[in-house]
């Protein structure tokens, strides 16, 4: 794959807000913007989810983001996620793919959705009580696309909820590191029986997230009917820490383009 270049416009911001357009005017003529709504999704006894909901019209499949770091929306007074993580602030952009979305913030029983967290029992029911909440809505197959500590947690509801419930996985800035629980290595992912693309910047440089572990994973996937690793390249001047969102971990200033690819992909999983 040939890598992208991008222009050098200062800040990761100005690329952003390029890449939102971008994914604005794909849009088909006369498409209407997606509905959104914040729902609260009751996932165990006592026990809610918050799932923010965008429903394009004439949507051709179901995606579920599971975001990384701590798990939260960064929901703000008028409902709507304001977290710069890589999917919270790209959802627009599956929407605009003719996806509907949803994405899935931490439970209200917890604080933080640590690495630990996201391997338990409990953590895949939540996950479960979602997309089964999706399904009853509009049936169908539901993606789990996760990001940086949401790998961990699409990979193991994959595994614990199986091919019946869910309909592909899509692993961007995936945790390689044995260092931390439920980081991919450590996982069966030979029980994995659904599409998978794995997806990564070949400049991440968050340690517990090495681009160089990304064929070994691959390689694990011996189940999955359909595989592929994309290693992308390019993008804006990358701020902050190398783990969070607007470094090349979160793919800051080339949004668009890696979109295009999960969401054609999603439509049509190839080697």
């Amino acid at each position: 794959m040939k890598p992208w270049r991008s222009h050098r416009w200062g800040t990761a911001w100005r690329a952003l807000a390029a890449a939102w357009l971008a994914g604005w005017l794909a849009l088909p003529a006369g498409a209407a913007p997606a509905s959104e709504e914040l729902l609260r999704i009751d996932a165990r006894p006592g026990v809610q989810v918050p799932v923010y909901l965008l429903r394009p019209a004439g949507a051709a499949g179901t995606v579920l983001l599971l975001p990384g770091g701590g798990g939260g929306l960064g929901l703000q007074p008028d409902g709507t996620p304001g977290s710069r993580n890589f999917l919270v602030r790209t959802r627009g952009l599956f929407a605009a793919a003719g996806l509907r979305v949803a994405v899935m913030g931490r439970p209200c029983d917890q604080k933080d959705l640590d690495y630990a967290d996201r391997i338990t029992e409990r953590h895949a029911a939540d996950i479960g009580a979602v997309v089964d909440a999706l399904q009853r809505e509009t049936p169908g197959p539901v993606w789990l696309v996760g990001t940086s500590r949401g790998t961990v947690s699409a990979a193991h509801a994959a595994i614990a909820l199986g091919p019946e419930r869910v309909g592909g996985l899509v692993l961007t800035s995936s945790v390689t590191s044995p260092r931390r629980a439920g980081a991919l290595p450590g996982q069966p992912l030979d029980r994995i029986r659904v599409p998978v693309l794995l997806l990564h910047h070949a400049q991440d440089a968050c340690p517990v997230c090495v681009p160089a572990e990304m064929p070994a994973i691959l390689a694990r996937l011996t189940q999955s009917p359909v595989k592929k690793l994309v290693m992308v390249q390019g993008g804006a001047n990358p701020v902050g820490d190398p783990c969070e969102a607007l470094h090349f971990h979160g793919f800051a200033g080339i949004e668009a383009p890696v979109l295009r690819t999960i969401t054609e992909w999603i439509r049509a999983p190839a080697p």
